[in-house]
């Protein structure tokens, strides 16, 4: 459905020989067959520029920013992070420029590699054209753990390699033989920060940035991939720091023309986006998550259609419009599994007397909106980290009681001068110690409090535009993944393992405004649950 995952290429069978993905595969070589210099390239017909511009849209500027970088055939270069959200073509569109350019690379992904020695052989058996099958038993074409290994092991394939290339440069036209163009080979490194889940010594990283520098190649280039931006990778080592190239996410616009395209009825499918592609951008803009969800949602959509050719009218668009509305919402759940508040028509009088009393009162109706997307239930988590963070783990009790409200019946008097003071000098306090850390318990305790007071302050409100379905279903069945997403991108940070309770520690990074402001964005009221002394 969407362009973006080309159908000629994916990331896990650009090579036919690779290490660790030798089950999946686009064809499946007989057990004999044996590697050679051809297999650093695609094998295929190379792609003319036109078509590469074509095939990603909303990418045109990072395509050439991209060949810019590259440079000329057999022009040395500087290493370069590819960076982005998750769903933003940053591999199609490397692995696709590649081929554009018929290039001799390696593709490593640092999920399937998962410690140091699978990345290590992993290039390796690419590099000296080694397939573990069973003539091999399996194994790897060199044991390799230690980077100091490693990379006497690199420099004499890669020299190798290079030397194999400079001798072919003259014989016949590389697009006639299937043979990578130039000298220069290109190590290429995907999703990047997970090498921070699997490394516990911390020094895989220090070592690939400044794997440039030990090799002393020219002919060799590296390209990192990442969902996170460089500022997660700061070290206090020398090395060269890579290029940024930024892959933003999606336009509506963007996300139109990816959907659109080899569409079958391209009107139908049209009037169909124009009903959902709206309320999801809202959540998302990832074309995985969105391509999951509209799936269903077209199925249904084109229902009552005997004829799926035809083209609708607007009485037809109508129709279809009154039969899809139902299901809309309950896609939404099912996919980020939180209510959302805006989903509803709620009262403005009633969201305007419960803000009345917030401690800051001249903040602006756009404040509310932030500047990145997330979704629903990461936000929740955020918040109940910050709470985590903020507030005694003693207070919890009083804070929440068994429903998830907030014990608001404090005794009210005047406080003295000296009070006042001493309330001023413990605040300053707190702000010099900064957030506190909190288990992972009392973050999902605190989570399912907010979560299901959000849940009970919905269903107190009566809507009959659109009816949210399947709340009772679990709060969220990957809270795990969306704090690993929170710590990747440095908003939780993940800290050492305490001696007493024998479990890792986290802790928020985020100010008190913006978790205001990511409460704003849920009608949340934060200013309720935070401890003032």
């Amino acid at each position: 459905m969407a362009t973006e995952e080309s159908p000629q290429v994916t990331r896990r069978a650009t090579r036919s020989y690779s290490a660790s993905n030798t089950a999946i595969e686009s064809a499946n070589p007989p057990e004999s067959y044996k590697p050679t210099i051809n297999d650093l390239g695609f094998r295929q017909q190379p792609l003319r520029l036109e078509d590469l511009l074509s095939s990603f849209p909303g990418r045109r500027s990072q395509i050439l920013e991209l060949l810019r970088l590259l440079g000329p055939l057999n022009s040395p270069m500087f290493p370069i992070l590819v960076y982005g959200g998750p769903s933003t073509g940053k591999t199609s569109v490397t692995l696709q420029v590649f081929r554009h350019l018929n290039r001799p690379f390696i593709y490593s992904s640092c999920i399937t590699c998962y410690s140091p020695r699978i990345l290590f052989e992993s290039i390796l058996n690419q590099l000296l054209f080694h397939r573990k099958d069973s003539g091999h038993s399996y194994s790897s074409v060199k044991r390799c753990e230690r980077p100091s290994d490693f990379v006497n092991y690199l420099r004499e394939a890669l020299e190798n390699v290079i030397t194999n290339l400079k001798g072919n440069s003259g014989k016949v036209s590389s697009k006639m033989s299937g043979r990578p163009d130039g000298t220069m080979v290109y190590l290429v490194f995907d999703n990047l920060e997970r090498v921070r889940d699997w490394d516990k010594s911390s020094t895989i990283l220090p070592f690939l940035f400044n794997l440039n520098d030990i090799l002393k190649m020219p002919e060799v280039g590296l390209i990192f991939i990442s969902n996170t931006s460089p500022d997660t990778y700061y070290l206090n080592i020398g090395y060269v720091e890579p290029i940024p190239l930024y892959f933003p996410d999606y336009t509506e616009d963007d996300l139109r023309h990816i959907f659109m395209a080899n569409q079958t009825n391209s009107r139908l499918y049209a009037s169909f986006l124009d009903v959902v592609l709206r309320p999801f951008c809202r959540v998302t803009r990832q074309v995985d998550e969105l391509a999951a969800a509209f799936s269903s949602l077209f199925k249904k959509y084109s229902e009552p259609l005997s004829d799926k050719e035809v083209a609708p009218n607007e009485e037809m668009k109508r129709r279809l419009f009154s039969h899809i509305r139902p299901h809309i919402s309950s896609a939404l759940n099912e996919t980020f599994q939180v209510r959302s508040q805006p989903l509803l028509k709620a009262e403005p009088n009633q969201e305007t007397k419960k803000t009345t009393g917030s401690r800051m009162p001249g903040i602006r109706e756009d404040f509310d909106k932030i500047d990145f997307h997330m979704s629903t239930s990461a936000k929740y988590l955020l918040i109940s980290a910050f709470l985590a963070s903020r507030n005694p783990a003693t207070l919890d009790a009083s804070l929440f009681d068994s429903t998830g409200v907030s014990d608001s019946r404090k005794r009210k008097r005047k406080a003295s001068e000296k009070s006042m003071d001493q309330k001023e000098m413990a605040e300053q306090e707190l702000l010099m110690k900064g957030p506190g850390t909190f288990p992972l318990e009392r973050l999902l305790a605190i989570f399912q409090c907010i979560t299901s007071l959000a849940e009970d302050s919905l269903d107190e409100e009566e809507s009959h535009e659109l009816t949210v379905e399947g709340g009772s279903g679990g709060l969220m069945s990957d809270v795990l993944l969306q704090l690993s997403s929170l710590c990747n991108a440095n908003f939780i940070i993940k800290g050492g393992s305490c001696p007493l309770e024998g479990s890792t520690r986290y802790r928020t990074a985020v100010s008190e405004d913006l978790a205001l402001k990511v409460a704003r964005s849920l009608k949340f009221p934060l200013s309720k649950y935070l401890y003032r002394r």
